[in-house]
């Protein structure tokens, strides 16, 4: 069973529409509820399965009280896809506002080290799994305009899917850290300055980086992408 975490839109639904066809059981979480439903009707319009369980990331008790449902109505977890993120307008340091810091460091880093840990006890029992982070070319190299709070916790997702894969590769686990560039969605209309329709034309779209969260998890048993860093052919200006 495939669980993708922050499934209500950007890469986290193409993802799961991208899976559809693929002959996994999926889980779609996130915050939406309507969204969420939305995806879950076109991954079944496409002859998949989907579960959509609402849940918000970074609430420790609303992840185990998933899992749990999770356990009960889908099996054990064996592939996990985090998808969830956030960023706020105030970037710099001069702007800074520590609750707003630890909102978005919350979000992007912690909640995935709590998923992580969450699902390995289900990866383990079944003698592997995969574990795909979705990270920001911000966490791969200085992303100037991303802001104090997303760079640094961007940043952290590197070493957060490296030390699992040194730790847990003993039990069949591997994880991957996937670094784009900039993503034509609606999480660009949070930048401080808005990107205008004809700078969305040279950006990713949500389904470029899907194509790249099944080709890993499409991969054989034995192979550890560690990494993964994509970006538009016609723009190198990065930073969400």
């Amino acid at each position: 069973m495939t669980w993708i975490i922050g499934a209500s839109s950007g890469v986290g639904a193409s993802s799961a529409v991208a899976l559809a066809t693929s002959g996994r059981t999926l889980v779609l979480s996130g915050r939406r509820v309507a969204s969420l439903e939305k995806v879950r009707a076109q991954v079944e319009k496409r002859g998949g399965t989907a579960l959509a369980l609402p849940m918000d990331a970074s609430d420790d008790v609303a992840t185990r009280e998933t899992l749990d449902r999770i356990h009960a109505e889908a099996g054990s977890v064996s592939e996990v896809v985090f998808c969830a993120g956030l960023n706020v307008p105030k970037r710099n340091w001069d702007l800074l506002e520590i609750s707003e810091f630890q909102a978005v460091v919350e979000t992007n880093l912690t909640s995935v080290a709590r998923g992580m840990a969450a699902v390995l006890p289900d990866m383990r029992a079944n003698g592997g799994g995969r574990v795909v982070v979705i990270s920001s070319w911000a966490g791969w190299s200085f992303g100037r305009g991303a802001g104090v709070a997303y760079s640094a916790s961007k940043t952290g997702l590197t070493s957060l899917t490296e030390s699992l894969n040194d730790q847990e590769s003993a039990h069949g686990i591997s994880a991957t850290v996937i670094c784009p560039g900039d993503i034509d969605t609606e999480f660009v209309d949070k930048r401080p300055a808005v990107p205008d329709a004809e700078a969305r034309t040279r950006m990713l779209s949500p389904d470029d980086v899907a194509r790249a969260v099944a080709f890993v998890l499409d991969s054989p048993a034995e192979v550890c992408v560690n990494e993964l860093v994509i970006s538009p052919v016609h723009s190198h200006s990065y930073g969400k």
